[in-house]
């Protein structure tokens, strides 16, 4: 398999790219709704929950950490996890924005 060659393209493609392969997963969506309704939880309460083993939920954590959705703040021997609001709003800019190219050029198809 080939690189990607992810430096011909621009900073935004690549970010855009990463928050769409990172929020790719059911479950990941699952996870984000969830802790959206209950505002924190632990690994644990998304295994009950989700119904999917904890190494895969701690697996689907750290790719949400790693676009900076989530954050994890230590509680005795758990992570609590929450939204990381800012980061959301920027991801939710970015995505306007991208979606915004499209609905202006689609009227205009064919």
């Amino acid at each position: 398999m080939g690189l990607t060659k992810s430096e011909i393209f621009s900073k935004n493609q690549n970010d855009i790219a990463q928050i769409a392969k990172v929020l790719g997963h059911p479950a990941r969506i699952a996870i984000l709704e969830h802790i959206s309704k209950v505002k924190t939880c632990i690994c644990g309460d998304l295994v009950n929950e989700i119904g999917l083993a904890q190494p895969t939920i701690s697996q689907h954590l750290k790719e949400l950490k790693s676009i900076g959705i989530l954050k994890g703040n230590i509680e005795g021997t758990s992570i609590c996890y929450c939204i990381n609001n800012e980061k959301w709003e920027e991801i939710r800019t970015i995505l306007n924005q991208f979606l915004e190219i499209f609905s202006t050029s689609i009227n205009k198809c064919c």
